[in-house]
């Protein structure tokens, strides 16, 4: 029998989040996309985001084995909406009380950033 954390990534992972991706086409990782990603994520999220470690957000590494790239890009995209119509990102927010900042990122970018997650695991 499935233990209920298996189960709930599962459900997890088939979120995709409210916002403008409804889907991701994934192969392999592109270094050099990566590249971009670790930059735009120096600039845009460091602020509140540390890669091991619960910081104002949550700890991101690992994210894409909890979350969907269509999940993640869009709470990089519309998070304002995330937060109020998503309910991981609803739950988030209640244990950080803390919402996040849009950053105004285009799609590329967190396209970008997402590819940079997944290089990282």
């Amino acid at each position: 029998e499935e233990a209920p954390v298996a189960d709930e990534n599962a459900e997890n992972m088939a979120n995709k989040g409210v916002g403008p991706i409804s889907s991701v086409e994934l192969g392999e990782i592109d270094n050099t996309l990566a590249d971009t990603g670790k930059e735009l994520f120096k600039t845009n999220c460091t602020a509140c985001h540390k890669f091991g470690k619960k910081y104002i957000g949550p700890a991101l590494k690992g994210v894409t084995t909890r979350r969907s790239p269509e999940w993640i890009m869009n709470m990089m995209l519309n998070p304002e909406v995330m937060v109020v119509e998503d309910p991981i990102a609803k739950a988030l927010l209640e244990e950080y009380n803390a919402p996040m900042s849009n950053q105004q990122l285009s799609e590329d970018d967190a396209r970008a950033i997402l590819e940079f997650f997944r290089s990282k695991g």
